[in-house]
């Protein structure tokens, strides 16, 4: 079963998001800041993180970037989406150079969400 992990500190974003993706079919684990988030990754191995910019403990950029400089070249391959209120372009720009795969900018649809979740994960893995 394809695993996505969720990291936000919000609490009613994050149930949001766990709750939409479960209903695809998807195993679901939610993390609620950074650190958490990034020992999960590196523990769980998730097929896909979606990931809170602003955070406590570490934001989700410092996170990104942990992953993308993993020396394991599977994890350091793990799908990003950044889940942020910051949606100008040198926000985009800083995103993407920390090694995001894709934004999902706030307030955002869960259509949207759910768009760009199958986008990036690989073809078949979201249940049909």
């Amino acid at each position: 079963m394809t695993h996505v992990l969720v990291v936000d500190d919000d609490p009613v974003i994050a149930d949001l998001v766990a709750f939409r993706l479960s209903r695809l079919g998807l195993r679901i684990t939610v993390e609620t800041d950074g650190e958490a988030g990034l020992a999960a990754i590196r523990e769980l191995r998730p097929d896909l993180v979606v990931l809170d910019w602003m955070m406590p403990r570490r934001n989700g950029l410092e996170v990104c970037r942990a992953v993308r400089e993993d020396p394991d070249p599977a994890l350091a391959g793990t799908p990003v989406l950044l889940l942020t209120a910051k949606a100008q372009e040198p926000d985009l720009e800083r995103g993407f150079a920390a090694g995001a795969t894709d934004f999902v900018t706030k307030p955002f649809s869960t259509r949207e969400l759910v768009s760009r979740v199958t986008a990036a994960l690989p073809a078949g893995s979201v249940p049909v």
